[in-house]
């Protein structure tokens, strides 16, 4: 496993510089040294680590929503209002939407694969997202409308309707039945993440406050904490409607609320976890990309991915409608709900592991569209954000 490890950080660190060197995102080239180190290309991954590959990219997510749970203020979403709430289902629900008409005239898939694809596909990636979200916050930038801290929290929340979504009509797809009412799970996971969360994160606050300890434990702690947060909600499956991801962000929300200074402290820490954690990140989804699956896709299945962006942009327009948003800030919202990775090398394959006719088509639609959206929504916030949004 060492060797892997090795060429891991040095392929990754050396493609990454170059794509600086191009003025292109340094994930990019992280993206391309797991695909190139990948079983399905040069196979120099050990498959020890590949066994975890899964758990890495848990850990790397768990790390940024916890630091964007450092940065992000309630009281700043409370004053973007509806726009921040719509931001977390309608760009969605047009995208699959969007999938379900075009699946079966452009690939000829049925309607109901039609509408799993548009599942897969229409989860945002907060991995790509909140990172650069971060940087606005810190550089000043989009602060008058709170643009960041909407498109994180929007980012984050989107994630889990979809996969509740794709759950369902999985259920469906493989005998099972599905109830409108397992919608009611996603209002009810986050408000049951986000108690859960601040709970906790409140109760470590009274603890870190009477108990002096250096700033590294803490980390340990918190991440220790937030382990334990992802862990319930597989626990929870069946029972109860939790989301372990948002009771991470609402541990961080509650420590920048109650303790500011700390929190303050600890988003330092954290950023420089990231860089390590961001490498094997997308490094992890590079390797699970599958060259040959693209095969049995062409350009029809490029069209239907644009075509479906396209769609998404819309519902992201319709969701800042009506609010003193400038046309500039739209056009970067449009932007930052472009990329996907983390949630299509998650759950893409599972159609396929099921032994569903179309899986392998679902599997390489998905590979595509983290190919194609996540280099492609990265260039446009860091080459678009200082000049759409306004620094203050």
């Amino acid at each position: 496993m060492l060797p892997s490890l090795a060429l891991i950080l040095i392929t990754s660190l050396f493609l990454g510089g170059v794509m600086n060197r191009l003025k292109l995102p340094a994930l990019l080239g992280m993206l391309l040294s797991g695909i190139l180190l990948g079983p399905y290309v040069f196979n120099q991954i050990s498959p020890k680590l590949l066994d975890i590959s899964s758990e890495i990219r848990q850990i790397a997510l768990i790390i940024i929503l916890f630091r964007a749970g450092l940065s992000l203020d309630l009281s700043d979403l409370k004053k973007v209002g509806r726009p921040a709430f719509f931001l977390c289902f309608v760009p969605a629900t047009f995208e699959i939407l969007a999938v379900t008409f075009l699946g079966p005239l452009l690939l000829g898939l049925s309607t109901l694969d039609s509408m799993i694809l548009g599942s897969i596909l229409a989860a945002v990636s907060p991995a790509v997202v909140v990172p650069r979200m971060l940087h606005l916050m810190e550089a000043g930038y989009g602060r008058d409308h709170r643009i960041p801290q909407m498109i994180m929290a929007g980012a984050s929340v989107d994630d889990i309707y979809v996969i509740v979504v794709f759950t369902g009509l999985i259920a469906i797809a493989t005998g099972g039945t599905f109830s409108w009412l397992t919608l009611a799970n996603v209002p009810l996971a986050v408000i049951l993440g986000v108690t859960i969360g601040y709970l906790l994160g409140s109760v470590l606050v009274l603890f870190f406050k009477r108990v002096h300890m250096r700033d590294t434990v803490k980390v340990i702690l918190l991440l220790s904490a937030s382990f334990f947060l992802v862990s319930l909600e597989s626990v929870l499956v069946g029972k109860v409607a939790f989301s372990g991801y948002i009771a991470v962000m609402a541990l961080g929300i509650a420590i920048l609320k109650n303790y500011e200074i700390l929190a303050k402290r600890l988003s330092g820490k954290f950023s420089k976890v990231w860089v390590a954690a961001e490498l094997f990140l997308f490094v992890m989804v590079g390797a699970a990309v599958q060259i040959s699956s693209l095969r049995n896709v062409g350009f029809l299945a490029i069209a239907l991915i644009l075509l479906a962006l396209i769609v998404r942009s819309l519902g992201v327009l319709l969701s800042l409608s009506k609010t003193p948003i400038q046309p500039r800030e739209k056009l970067f919202c449009v932007y930052a709900y472009l990329p996907k990775a983390t949630v299509q090398a998650a759950i893409g394959s599972i159609p396929l592991s099921l032994g569903l006719a179309s899986g392998n088509t679902l599997l390489s639609v998905a590979v595509l569209s983290i190919l194609i959206s996540a280099p492609l929504g990265a260039i446009l916030i860091d080459t678009n954000s200082t000049r759409l949004l306004q620094k203050k």
